[in-house]
């Protein structure tokens, strides 16, 4: 049980890395492990949300149905919050990538 979490977790961990090198696969893969809750991690409407729409920027078109999808199960404040925390994850990255 324990191992199965913790390769979950470090799936999960390295797709957020990919991610934060601009793969736009591995941010549709995490909009997609916390819609349905696969890869070990909880589901997570605003977290599937902020990874969808940093992929639909990216112009994944999957991305962007699967963010519609769910943002019609979603309150305006969830997706606010979502689009707050897709923001604030590009500027982490952008601050990153000129401390590099």
């Amino acid at each position: 049980m324990g191992h199965s979490l913790k390769s979950a977790a470090f799936l999960a961990e390295s797709r957020m890395i990919d991610a934060a090198m601009g793969d736009v696969q591995a941010l549709y893969e995490l909009g997609i492990a916390y819609s349905t809750g696969s890869g070990g991690v909880a589901v997570d409407m605003i977290e599937a949300h902020k990874w969808f729409n940093l992929a639909a920027l990216q112009g994944n078109s999957l991305a962007q149905e699967c963010r519609a999808d769910i943002a019609e199960d979603m309150t305006a404040r969830e997706i606010a919050e979502a689009q707050r925390q897709a923001r604030a994850w590009l500027a982490d990255i952008a601050q990153q990538s000129r401390a590099a």
